[in-house]
């Protein structure tokens, strides 16, 4: 029997109910606005329409969380020494419900359905790509565990899902009904499949954990970013997804020097090992 070590896979739990609680509250709102399509009153309709917004609104931040839990779980099982086999698979099969089902099924709902032949195809190419994208990234993994974890090849599936999950709850901000701004949402989700398998490679920022050192100034950007972030939450997040998306573009074309001042952290053991010891 493989050891299960308790705070990494509940970090995966986690992910994974949210994905789950995402996928309810999707057809819940589908369901609405179903029932919506047969009201006799325009107040009965408006009545319908936000609530199912409430729903894709719900959603959306269950997508949002299983990206922050995803991004936990891996760092607290670096930090306690504690990566398996199984871990890694769990996190895959919680990651295709989390990012790659809800996802697929939120854009269905908004935009898709009114193409009933082309809509599922698209939503199914974006599953596809996506669960091909865990399996790809698992063998890969396995081959060489290191350099699996220093960078990414091909845009994370997390990412992915971030992206159109933060353009998303712009656009519900922007305006309740979305409107045209949903004809978007197609074409950045195939992109987004192409973008999975391209040979575009993204920092994966896994050496960040609690021992992660920076200077003042750094720290203070960090804050700064983090405070803009809770204070514009309808848009914040759709930025720092998508510069992370055009990072991978605009990286071969940075020198070695920014790369490494960018993604890199600073080696603590070697830092440790020039410091004089100290004489007991």
């Amino acid at each position: 029997m493989p050891k299960i070590y308790l705070l990494p896979n509940l970090m995966t739990a986690g992910n994974l109910f949210c994905g789950f609680a995402a996928t309810l509250k999707i057809l819940e709102g589908a369901l609405i606005l179903e029932k919506a399509a047969v009201s006799p009153t325009a107040e009965l309709i408006a009545r319908a329409h936000y609530l199912a917004g409430k729903n894709f609104h719900f959603a959306i931040w269950c997508i949002l969380a299983s990206c922050l839990f995803d991004a936990l779980d891996g760092r607290l099982a670096r930090l306690g020494g504690h990566e398996s086999p199984f871990g890694r698979e769990f996190d895959s099969l919680a990651d295709i419900v989390s990012f790659g089902v809800a996802p697929a099924l939120m854009v269905y709902r908004i935009v898709l359905h009114e193409f009933p032949n082309a809509g599922w195809i698209i939503a199914s190419v974006y599953l596809i790509c996506g669960a091909l994208r865990l399996a790809r990234f698992n063998c890969l993994a396995a081959a060489n565990s290191e350099a699996a974890n220093k960078e990414f090849r091909g845009f994370p599936i997390p990412a992915a899902a971030g992206v159109i999950a933060s353009v998303t709850l712009f656009m519900l901000w922007w305006g309740p009904e979305i409107g045209n701004g949903k004809w978007v949402l197609p074409p950045l989700m195939l992109f987004l499949s192409w973008m999975m398998f391209s040979g575009f490679k993204y920092p994966s920022f896994k050496s960040l954990n609690l021992r992660t050192t920076r200077s003042l100034p750094k720290f203070l950007t960090i804050v700064v970013v983090m405070i803009i972030t809770v204070l514009n939450y309808q848009w914040a997040p759709m930025v720092i997804f998508l510069v992370y998306l055009l990072y991978g573009f605009l990286r071969p074309f940075l020198s070695r020097k920014m790369k490494k001042e960018i993604e890199e952290e600073e080696d603590e053991d070697e830092e440790e090992k020039q410091e004089p010891l100290e004489s007991p």
